[in-house]
């Protein structure tokens, strides 16, 4: 999966490819922990295809927000003129989502109960699957 991290103004600060396996997914977390101490997931159909990585992120701690596919779709629109799903500009698609977007569902727990939050984080993550 891909994954890139932007700040609050929605700059790119960094882009990885990491894989799926539990070794590599490890990697992942241990890079984004320490880097990123503030962060959240965003994850485009976390309720749907997205539901087994969110499940893990929330397992190991972590927050997650649900970006819905045809947000996704429309952002990838208005940031690179098509609709296509291509990885890198997926996951940019998506944490503009997450930045840009107020009240969209998030998760915190073992449990897929939305929750609120105050203030943003310092960096949004996306992997792309």
């Amino acid at each position: 999966m891909i994954i890139e991290a932007i700040d609050e103004q929605g700059k790119k600060v960094a882009t990885g490819r990491f894989g799926t396996q539990t070794r590599e997914y490890k990697a992942m977390l241990g890079y984004v922990r320490r880097q990123w101490p503030q962060h959240r997931w965003a994850i485009e159909g976390a309720q749907g295809v997205g539901r087994p990585l969110t499940q893990r992120l929330l397992a190991d701690g972590g927050t997650v927000v649900d970006i819905p596919a045809r947000l996704a779709a429309r952002v990838r629109v208005f940031e690179t003129g098509h609709a296509r799903k291509i990885d890198a500009t997926d996951a940019h698609a998506i944490a503009a989502a997450a930045l840009r977007t107020p009240d969209l569902a998030s998760y915190r727990g073992a449990s897929l109960q939305p929750v609120r939050h105050s203030g943003l984080p310092r960096v949004w993550l996306t992997p792309d699957l």
